[in-house]
């Protein structure tokens, strides 16, 4: 069984002189620079090697580099004389986030499984500002989410009043629309902003045929030769997120699965039982004559097929009879948030996407986890909601780099001998123990008003430290109130022995006591185990909606 250490400081922007180095920071120092008052480069590097664990990743020129760095930007001036660190210049390098942030920040994963194999950072609904039931439909948070390194961006598209152009909204509410093509020229611009790999807009298509045929030439037009168009309908290959870098994709149910004309005449009558039912789940909308009269109906249907990448469909009878594995063909299957549990085996090979159910509509979001477990690729959230789970969906996409990729642990892609899958609710054995210590925390006197937590006092701060992951290893634990203090100094460890660190994500959340009220929110962070960094690191905290504070 492996163990490893993580000490935490939590800061934004540093003044010399308000934290104060903690009593272990003095003592490396002191050890590292020799009982010296300055740490050169060299000493530095030791200090990187054996304390943070970074053996590779410094060489000599970088520690200098680094030094001159620190140097230049606590004392704003661009050539120093002095070649060395003082323990409060070392103090500052440790609390930066710039210079030593807790998690690796590039690609380090194998990018060249088959798109399958990996977790995809997902959105729902991807053009609402706010709520599911009256907000405006925008490109702004599609652009929004692209630029944090969402891959799979959710467009619901229907005929406008006059049946002759696109529009996006979500059906049957009183969202305000807004044009396809404004959506996807904001995807071609912003597609790549954050992350090199695939985007995947999944259509909700509730379009007559020649609107399709419409939508299609939009697409093509806009896209051009960004677009992966498979010469293999069934997509038995799939191709690797490195093979699909810089490429568009198109994900949505073939046109044949919605124009059988009896099931047009069916289903136009199930969209009045069906108000409350998710997008994934909405019934084809309501058609004029036009389907069946239409002329080239077949030119217009192979134009739109041939663009769908990953071909989507929702369950036909039985959720068996949907989770089945078929040999010669890869397919996305669409299930809500309560429909996970038997999905294990499916997600091996094909797309499984989880969506929100229909009654969450203020936009709140379900547990990941879950879904996770069960290997399910796109769980779709609500990008613009807030709260505790959409934190774990931004923890979990930190990984790789942010590029909006996971790579599924081995266990999620292995059957075993009795062809049983991973089954979260099993007893498992202690892989690995995390320690993590927290020391301090600054910054909030520098991004909040005086009075912001207390009319007449300094805040009372506490930090709860914890993780998420399978339910063997969900925990949260919670350090002493430092009382009236601005910068909080804890100096707390906690232990959390980790049957699933590959599922694990390290929680911390900061809050103000309040004797008489709640307590007050002061900033909350999810960082992935696998990607944590041994040693002593400065941890950036993000407010409600997972924005990062300045300071």
């Amino acid at each position: 069984m492996g163990s490893y250490r993580v000490c935490v400081c939590f800061r934004r922007r540093f003044k010399s002189g308000e934290a104060v180095a903690p009593q272990e920071v003095r003592e490396l120092f002191n050890k590292y620079a020799e009982g010296g008052a300055h740490m050169t480069s060299d000493q530095l590097r030791q200090f990187l090697a054996e304390v943070q664990g970074e053996v590779d990743e410094k060489d000599e020129l970088d520690t200098q580099k680094v030094v001159q760095e620190v140097l230049q930007k606590r004392h704003h001036i661009t050539k120093f004389a002095r070649h060395n660190l003082t323990l409060d210049d070392f103090h500052h390098y440790l609390f930066s986030t710039e210079f030593n942030s807790p998690i690796r920040s590039q690609v380090n994963q194998d990018m060249t499984a088959p798109l399958s194999h990996y977790f995809i950072y997902t959105g729902h609904n991807s053009y609402l500002t706010g709520n599911q039931l009256s907000s405006d439909c925008s490109d702004v948070p599609i652009i929004k989410a692209l630029k944090r390194g969402v891959r799979v961006v959710e467009l619901d598209i229907w005929p406008n009043s006059n049946k002759d152009d696109v529009l996006v909204l979500h059906g049957r509410t009183l969202t305000t629309p807004v044009d396809l093509i404004k959506c996807l020229k904001s995807i071609k611009e912003h597609a790549f902003a954050a992350s090199p790999y695939p985007v995947i807009i999944t259509l909700e298509d509730h379009l007559t045929q020649d609107l399709q045929a419409k939508a299609a030439q939009m697409i093509s037009q806009t896209f051009g030769d960004m677009l992966f168009c498979p010469n293999d309908e069934s997509l038995n290959n799939v191709p690797s997120p490195e093979e699909l870098k810089y490429k568009i994709m198109i994900s949505t149910k073939p046109p044949k699965e919605y124009l059988d004309s009896k099931s047009v005449r069916e289903s136009s009558k199930q969209l009045l039982k069906s108000k409350s039912k998710d997008s994934d789940e909405d019934e084809w909308g309501k058609v004029g004559n036009d389907v069946a009269n239409t002329q080239n109906e077949d030119d217009k249907e192979s134009e739109y097929k041939r663009l769908i990448a990953i071909r989507a469909g929702k369950p036909k009878g039985s959720l068996k009879e949907a989770l089945k594995v078929e040999e010669d063909k890869v397919r996305r299957l669409s299930l809500s948030e309560q429909e996970i549990e038997k999905a294990s085996e499916f997600t091996q090979k094909n797309f499984l996407r989880i969506y929100p159910k229909g009654t969450r509509v203020t936009s709140s979001n379900y547990k990941p986890f879950v879904s996770w477990m069960h290997g399910a690729q796109m769980v779709a959230f609500n990008m613009q909601g807030y709260g505790r789970n959409l934190w774990l969906m931004h923890g979990m996409f930190r990984s790789n780099g942010g590029c909006g990729y996971v790579k599924k642990p081995d266990f999620l892609m292995n059957v075993g001998p009795n062809n049983e899958v991973f089954n979260p609710k099993d007893k498992l054995e202690v892989k690995k123990t995390l320690k993590v210590k927290i020391y301090l925390g600054d910054g909030w006197s520098m991004d909040f008003k005086q009075t912001h937590f207390d009319s007449y006092s300094p805040p009372d701060f506490y930090a709860r430290v914890g993780i998420a992951g399978v339910p063997a290893d969900v925990t949260m634990k919670k350090t002493k109130i430092i009382e009236d203090n601005w910068i909080p100094t804890w100096e707390e460890e906690f232990t959390f022995p980790l049957t699933v660190p590959e599922l694990a994500l390290l929680r911390v959340e900061v809050h103000e006591y309040d004797m008489s009220e709640t307590d007050d929110f002061a900033g909350q962070t999810c960082l992935p185990i696998i990607e944590l960094k041994q040693g002593i690191r400065a941890v950036p905290l993000y407010d409600r909606k997972g924005e990062k504070y300045n300071s």
